[in-house]
């Protein structure tokens, strides 16, 4: 079987760079196009030089077009609108698109589903594997667990981290919500200030902190009268999630076209 031939696009950031490395540590792939911005200080540059892995032959260019149409399929931790873009050349290629991509707003992504009639899309707010089957537990608790255990979900991510709750923090309460049966965006509790009525019973809180190099922290929180249930997962190498956007892509290479989850990828779904 021949190398699955993989774009990573937004080749020059830190999440790029560590797609990149994951690509060439895999067997069955390989790196054959990096796309960044118009303007970039990357472009130009030797996406395996820039990633620490060594010259790959591979500049990296300002053409995503020219990119996908010489590939198998498209890495993307890029940000909402680009990834609509990206999936919309996705298909017109028919290629896989694993998008990693955080940060959208309630109905954004539904014109993915558009282009998942001819492109191979997969999108996660998380690609590790710990995280997805944290989530499928979270799903299994919230269903055992009455109204009277209520779920606050935590997380805290580095400085520079610009979109908030996290898009793990909502791929966890989103599986809280499938467990209990509820509409997530009716039951979201986002901010607490201030003189407040007390808690609802049903809500699903969020909480969000800040600081440091911190890469990913995520907790849901099922708190009874008189005990409390914490599900915890800690992040503690950027490349876990290159590694599952990687694995996501080469389990899609074989999939016929539609929208995909980490779920799918894994077989929680089965």
């Amino acid at each position: 079987m021949r190398q699955m031939r993989l774009v990573v696009v937004g080749a020059g950031g830190r999440m790029g760079r560590a797609l990149t490395r994951a690509v060439t540590e895999m067997a069955g792939a390989e790196v054959v196009a990096g796309v960044e911005r118009e303007g970039s200080e990357s472009l130009g540059q030797d996406v395996g030089e820039l990633a620490g892995v060594g010259n790959i032959g591979v500049p990296i260019s300002d053409d995503p077009l020219a990119a996908f149409a010489q590939s198998d399929g498209v890495l993307d931790f890029t940000t909402p609108k680009a990834s609509l873009w990206f999936a919309e050349l996705s298909a017109q290629a028919r290629i896989v698109h694993v998008i990693g991509t955080t940060g959208w707003s309630e109905g954004e992504d539904e014109p993915l589903k558009a282009a998942a009639r001819h492109a191979r899309i997969i999108k996660s707010g998380n690609m590790s594997l710990g995280v997805n089957l944290l989530a499928n537990l979270v799903r299994k608790a919230a269903a055992a667990l009455d109204s009277d255990f209520d779920i606050e979900v935590l997380e805290m991510h580095h400085k520079h981290k610009v979109d908030a709750p996290s898009g793990t923090a909502l791929l966890l309460g989103q599986a809280a919500a499938d467990g209990r049966g509820i509409d997530l965006s009716s039951h979201s509790v986002r901010s607490r200030d201030g003189i407040m009525d007390p808690r609802k019973t049903g809500d699903i809180g969020f909480a969000t902190l800040r600081g440091g190099s911190v890469i990913g922290e995520h907790s849901v929180i099922f708190a009874g009268e008189g005990e409390r249930i914490e599900l915890t997962h800690r992040s503690e190498d950027r490349q876990l999630f290159a590694r599952g956007a990687v694995k996501s892509a080469l389990w899609g290479f074989d999939q016929k076209p539609g929208f995909y989850s980490m779920a799918d990828v894994l077989g929680l779904n089965a």
